[in-house]
């Protein structure tokens, strides 16, 4: 059986204390998440793990928990380096 797809959107500006959950959903609410941020030209990382611990830790519009931001960061980091 095929694992259902999961998708999380964070957003981060200078200033804020931790990255916000922006959006995340499973199955069709996650390849709609996928399929915005493609049309948007937002960078679409593949890392199931932080998806499932954003989707099952978060809600949308918090700041993702503390064990989290180091997967975030590196996430955040590899999107900031391949836009410039």
């Amino acid at each position: 059986m095929a694992r259902r797809k999961i998708a999380s959107a964070l957003g981060y500006k200078k200033g804020d204390p931790a990255p916000l959950l922006l959006a995340s959903g499973r199955g069709r609410e996650a390849e709609r998440i996928i399929a915005v941020a493609e049309e948007a030209g937002v960078a679409v990382i593949e890392d199931s793990s932080l998806a499932a611990l954003l989707d099952s830790s978060s809600k949308p519009c918090d700041y993702i928990p503390v064990w989290c931001w180091e997967a975030a960061a590196k996430a955040l980091a590899f999107v900031m380096k391949t836009d410039k």
